[in-house]
C-alpha cells in the first residue's frame, strides 16, 4: 500500500518534477519495492519463516506416517502403497485395499 501510494503521488506530481527530483522519486519507488520483496521472501519464500516453521512442525508427523505405513506394508507383503491424495492417475480403487484406518491405528489415533 505504501509503494502504491507512493506511485501514485509520483504521478500525480509528475508534470512538476525537475529531470533530477523525478529520478531521485523513481529510485525511491523501486527501493521501497525491493524492500518490500526481500521481507516477502524473507517469510514466505521458499526458504523463508513459514517454510521452515511449517517443515519443522510436519516433518515429525510425516515420519510417522511413513514409518507406520512401511511397518504396515512389510507385515503384509504389500509391494507399493500408493497415496491417493497425490496419484491423481487412480481412477478407481476398492475400498478393501484402503489402508488408512491400519495406519491411523498404528499411530494411535
Amino acid at each position: 500500500q505504501e509503494v502504491e501510494a507512493m506511485y501514485k503521488k509520483y504521478q500525480a506530481d509528475l508534470v512538476f518534477l525537475a529531470g533530477e527530483e523525478k529520478t531521485k522519486r523513481e529510485n525511491e519507488i523501486v527501493a521501497k519495492e525491493n524492500e518490500i520483496n526481500t521481507l516477502r521472501n524473507k517469510y514466505f519464500g521458499q526458504q523463508g519463516e513459514l517454510f521452515k516453521r511449517r517443515e519443522a512442525i510436519m516433518k515429525p508427523i510425516q515420519d510417522d506416517i511413513y514409518n507406520a505405513v512401511k511397518e504396515i506394508a512389510a507385515v503384509n507383503s504389500y509391494q507399493a502403497v500408493v497415496d491417493r491424495a497425490s496419484a491423481t492417475s487412480i481412477i478407481f480403487a476398492s475400498p478393501d485395499i484402503d489402508i488408512s484406518d491400519q495406519v491411523l491405528s498404528r499411530l494411535g489415533y
